[in-house]
């Protein structure tokens, strides 16, 4: 009999390898995603997991870019749309939107739904700016990716009122 396999354990293997080889290493892993037609950057160790979006429960009197509850193996996450929330237009749903569930740390049980996930990017070497507050780096191909402040977003009071 073979054995089961089991995604969640895997994935959990996979970002312990992914930090172990950060710890041992000066460089910053950042995962690069897509917001509309934007590339972005988000630090690995603000989130815990990348998975499909899951069926989601509407909330009634809630704010267009609260996509609504989903739950996750029996914990219950609000599910917000990224693009929606930072550039006022919504996420064109397709098989390529995946959810980030931040991090454990921030006590928020909170997935952020993007257009695609693009895989891990090594920014040691990217020239980097500050403007408008917001950290952008230029990769060797001349892209535009923006950091994406997780705790700068938690704190935001319009991302804590989803009510309308």
């Amino acid at each position: 009999m073979s054995k089961r396999f089991n995604l969640r354990e895997f994935q959990q293997q996979v970002l312990d390898r992914l930090q172990a080889q950060t710890a041992g290493d000066s460089r910053q892993s950042t995962l690069g995603i897509q917001l509309g037609q934007e590339n972005w950057l988000v630090d690995m160790t603000d989130i815990s997991e990348v998975m499909p979006l899951p069926a989601l429960t509407p909330v009634p009197l809630t704010r267009g870019w609260y996509c609504g509850v989903a739950n996750v193996r029996g914990n219950l996450y609000s599910i917000i749309d990224l693009n929606a929330y930072t550039r006022q237009q919504s996420t064109v749903r397709d098989a390529h939107n995946r959810v980030l569930l931040l991090g454990q740390r921030y006590a928020f049980n909170t997935g952020l739904l993007v257009s695609r996930v693009l895989g891990l990017r090594n920014t040691e070497d990217w020239p980097q700016s500050a403007e408008d507050g917001m950290t952008r780096f230029r990769d060797p191909d001349g892209q535009t990716w923006n950091k994406l402040d997780i705790p700068g977003l938690l704190s935001q009071p319009e991302f804590l009122q989803i009510g309308e």
